[in-house]
């Protein structure tokens, strides 16, 4: 991988380290300002406050991600990132949930040289699952 490949991933691991931590400020500084989540498909989130309390509800489950794989790839100040994911947490009543998807982030290159997300999608294969 090229340096501004392996410093996508590393924002990726970073964050979701993050997530799993409760550490819901250093998920927020993964983020550009008005970058948009989609928690749910097709359902983007830019407010800050709103990404605040999911990801802080959702931090509360517990959630334990691995990856299968990670795509990078860089054009200019533009990064993509796509990986396959699984995800076990805990629901409120104790129950094991799981889940998994296709993640599928869009970054930009900031001014201090690090990367930020602007659009989150961990639902990327949404619409190969509607298209069935």
């Amino acid at each position: 991988m090229t340096q501004d490949q392996t410093a996508i991933h590393s924002a990726v691991e970073q964050m979701t380290y993050a997530f799993m931590a409760g550490d819901i400020t250093r998920v927020m500084r993964s983020y550009e300002p008005g970058a948009a989540v989609m928690f749910e498909p097709q359902s983007p989130v830019s407010d800050e406050d709103q990404l605040h309390a999911m990801f802080t509800a959702m931090s509360a489950m517990k959630p334990a991600f691995t990856y299968s794989g990670h795509e990078v790839y860089v054009s200019g100040d533009t990064g993509l990132h796509i990986a396959p994911w699984d995800m076990v947490a805990t629901g409120p009543e104790g129950e094991e949930i799981t889940q998994s998807g296709l993640s599928v982030a869009v970054f930009r290159r900031q001014e201090d040289g690090s990367w930020k997300m602007v659009l989150d999608n961990p639902h990327g294969a949404f619409l190969m699952s509607e298209a069935k």
